[in-house]
């Protein structure tokens, strides 16, 4: 096993949900449903996989009448996915 990876981000889903994290403060349940094109039920489950380890947090609010639910990563989101991207990097040197 490669140092440094984590298996919570091995899933293509969770990976764009971080990337998309790691470049916005905060992206709301349809853009990233939207932009990774997932089911409302996939994506959910992904989200309450992060969620569960304490990689984003969640808000919910309403705009108007209809409810929004927005996601940021954690500090420890962050900083664990930074150490993913680390680790994959350093793969990829090493195998050149």
């Amino acid at each position: 096993m490669i140092e440094g990876l984590n298996k919570h981000f091995e899933s293509r889903v969770r990976l764009g949900v971080m990337a998309l994290l790691s470049i916005h403060d905060s992206v709301d349940f349809n853009t990233l449903k939207e932009e990774l094109d997932l089911t409302d039920g996939n994506l959910a489950s992904h989200l309450m996989a992060l969620e569960k380890n304490e990689y984003i947090s969640v808000q919910k609010d309403f705009v108007g009448r209809k409810p929004r639910t927005q996601y940021s990563s954690t500090k420890l989101g962050k900083a664990e996915f930074e150490k993913h991207l680390n680790a994959l990097e350093f793969l990829l040197k090493q195998s050149k």
